[in-house]
C-alpha cells in the first residue's frame, strides 16, 4: 500500500463483518431488532454490506436521518434532542419512527405528526457510563423525560419508547439489571407500546462476550411485554474494523523523543481528546524504547500517547492508530487547516479502493 499517501481511514470490511456476523446472531436468538447509529459511524461507501446484517438506522438529526433513508435503507429512525418545525415537517416524509426528545417538542409538534409511529425518549434515571461527560443521567440531564405522570397522559399518541441510558457496557449482569429496573418503573407503560429502543453503548461484539446470556435477557424482556426490542449498535458495529494510518514527519527530543505524524488527535480522533484518553498502535510493535507520538497541529496537547516501541521512530515510518472507525470520521474538523484524511476501503475480497480523498477546495468550501 506504498501508493497510497498518508493520512487515511483504513477500513477492513472483514473485519466489520466479524461484528455484523455477531449482530446478526443476535437477532436470530433473540429477536431484537438492530438500527445503526449514524451518530457513531456514516461513512456509507460501507453501507452495502452493512444493509445486509441490520435493519436500518437511527439518527440525531435531520441531516443523518435522510442520508441513512437516501444511503442505506430499511427502516429510518428519527430522533433529536431538538427538533425545528421546519425539521419535523421534512422528516416525517420519510421517517419509519419519528422520536421526540421532550413533552413540550411532542405537544407542540403532534398536530403536525399525528398518525406517524410516534416515540418518546425517556430518562429512567439509570445509566452506565464511565464519564460524566456522556452520561445520559448526570444530574439535570434534558435527555429524555423522567415524569411518569406525565408520559402515562401522553402515552395514546405514542407506538415506542426509547431508553438509552448506556455507554461502552460490557456489563451483561448489569443489563439484566437495568432491564429488571426498566420492567419494574414502567411496565405498565411498556404493556401498551409497540416497540422499545435501549437505545447503544451495548459492547455485544466485543471478545469474550456473555452472548447468550445477553440474548436470552433480551427475548425475556421482549415476551413479557409483548414488544418488540431495537438496539442501536453504532461502536458495537464497527470497533476494531479500521485504522488510521500515517507516516512520520519529524522526531524531536524533550526528555523524550517525540513523533510527529502526518494527521492530528485533535482533528482526526477527537473523541480522545474529549474524553482525555489514548488510542492504541497497532504498527510499530511493542517494545522497550519509549516513544511519544503527537499530531502535527499548533494544540499542545494533540499527544496521541506516550508509547514502548520495538525500535525508534525514524522520518518516513508507518505508524497504524487503531480503532479509528466509531466516532471519528463523523467529528473530523479543518483545524489549522491540516489535510483531511482520505477514506480507504478494504473490501471482502482483499482489494483496496481509496474512496475518497479531501483537497484544499473541500477545506475552502467548508468556510465561506
Amino acid at each position: 500500500m506504498t501508493d497510497l499517501a498518508t493520512p487515511y481511514y483504513l477500513i477492513d470490511e472483514s473485519r466489520l463483518q466479524r461484528n455484523l456476523e455477531i449482530i446478526r446472531q443476535v437477532r436470530e436468538r433473540s429477536g431484537a431488532k438492530s438500527v445503526l447509529a449514524l451518530k457513531c459511524f456514516s461513512t456509507w461507501c460501507v453501507f452495502d454490506l452493512m444493509r445486509q446484517y441490520l435493519d436500518g438506522t437511527t439518527s440525531s438529526s435531520l441531516y443523518e436521518a435522510r442520508l441513512g433513508y437516501e444511503t442505506f435503507g430499511g427502516e429510518t429512525h428519527a430522533y433529536s434532542v431538538g427538533f425545528s418545525r421546519d425539521e419535523v415537517l421534512a422528516v416525517r416524509e420519510f421517517a419509519d419512527k419519528l422520536i421526540f426528545n421532550s413533552l413540550s417538542q411532542l405537544r407542540r409538534f403532534h398536530p403536525d405528526v399525528a398518525g406517524l409511529n410516534l416515540g418518546l425518549r425517556v430518562n429512567p434515571g439509570i445509566s452506565y457510563s464511565n464519564f460524566d461527560l456522556a452520561d445520559p443521567a448526570r444530574r439535570y440531564s434534558r435527555l429524555g423525560v423522567s415524569d411518569k405522570a406525565a408520559l402515562a397522559e401522553v402515552a395514546p399518541w405514542l407506538k415506542g419508547l426509547m431508553f438509552h441510558f448506556n455507554c461502552e457496557n460490557p456489563d451483561v449482569d448489569n443489563i439484566r439489571a437495568s432491564l429488571e429496573t426498566l420492567g419494574r418503573e414502567y411496565g405498565e407503560l411498556l404493556h401498551r407500546m409497540e416497540w422499545v429502543s435501549l437505545g447503544g453503548g451495548l459492547s455485544f461484539t466485543q471478545d469474550g462476550y456473555a452472548l447468550d446470556a445477553f440474548c436470552e435477557a433480551l427475548r425475556a424482556f421482549s415476551r413479557t411485554f409483548d414488544i418488540q426490542v431495537y438496539l442501536e449498535p453504532g461502536e458495537a458495529a464497527v470497533t476494531q474494523s479500521t485504522e488510521l494510518v500515517t507516516t512520520v514527519l519529524d522526531v524531536v527530543h524533550n526528555e523524550v523523543d517525540i513523533a510527529i505524524i502526518d494527521a492530528s488527535l485533535e482533528a482526526h480522533m477527537l473523541d480522545h481528546l474529549i474524553y482525555r484518553t489514548h488510542p492504541r498502535l497497532i504498527s510499530p510493535p511493542p517494545g522497550e524504547h519509549r516513544m511519544m507520538v503527537a499530531g502535527r497541529t499548533c494544540l499542545a496537547g494533540d499527544v496521541f500517547g506516550d508509547f514502548k516501541l520495538a525500535a525508534p521512530l525514524q522520518v518516513g515510518d508507518e505508524v497504524r492508530i487503531a480503532d479509528a472507525g466509531g466516532y471519528t470520521m463523523v467529528k473530523v474538523n479543518w483545524f489549522n487547516g491540516v489535510a483531511m484524511p482520505a477514506i480507504v476501503v478494504r473490501r471482502l475480497d482483499g482489494t483496496l479502493e481509496r474512496v475518497r480523498s479531501f483537497g484544499y477546495d473541500d477545506f475552502k468550501r467548508s468556510l465561506s
